[in-house]
């Protein structure tokens, strides 16, 4: 998020809510109240499909946005969903509505923000269209450059849309061809 809009959202009436990893912060149909910021843990965005697998719309940690579409909406169209324990700030809904309202320059950085999100959900979408784990390393990697240390390998195979063993086996090819840029 915009360094400038966090403080601006910060210096908004609030308050801050631990959670333990399972909690529901909301429910789809739910009214909103409430925007909510993730200072710390996960807070994923989960939808349900018919078939009973879910899929995950967003991935939410330190210093982020849940669901800020929801500033222009009655109702939540998924489940939020703590997947690490978190502390989440709720600030009210209309508080935040006020200041985007009266405020372009807020406005402004908000609308920023979402262009960002749009191309990163654009980005992950292209990545899962593809066919191969080659390909999808190849397009991630394209985006951020290298990879992250190995503790975090699991969450590029998640971002990628392959099992994490899979991402090790092409991460493993790549080092014995030499084609190592990770």
């Amino acid at each position: 998020m915009i360094a400038i809009m966090f403080a601006s959202l910060m210096a908004l009436p609030g308050i801050h809510r631990r959670f333990v990893a399972g909690t529901f912060l909301f429910h789809r149909g739910d009214p909103v109240t409430h925007i909510m910021v993730v200072l710390s843990g996960e807070v994923r965005l989960i939808r349900h499909q018919s078939d009973g697998r879910m899929v995950t719309l967003q991935r939410a940690a330190g210093s982020s946005l849940v669901a800020e579409a929801s500033l222009l909406s009655d109702s939540y169209h998924c489940d939020g969903v703590v997947t690490s324990e978190a502390t989440v700030r709720f600030i009210d809904r209309s508080a935040v509505r006020q200041r985007f309202d009266s405020d372009p320059g807020f406005a402004s950085l908000w609308v920023q923000h979402l262009a960002r999100e749009i191309r990163d959900a654009r980005l992950r979408a292209e990545i899962l269209s593809l066919r191969r784990i080659k390909e999808r390393l190849d397009a991630w990697l394209a985006w951020h450059e290298r990879l992250p240390p190995r503790g975090d390998w699991k969450r590029v195979a998640e971002d990628i849309g392959v099992s994490p063993e899979a991402l090790y086996r092409e991460i493993a090819r790549r080092r014995r061809s030499g084609k190592e840029r990770c």
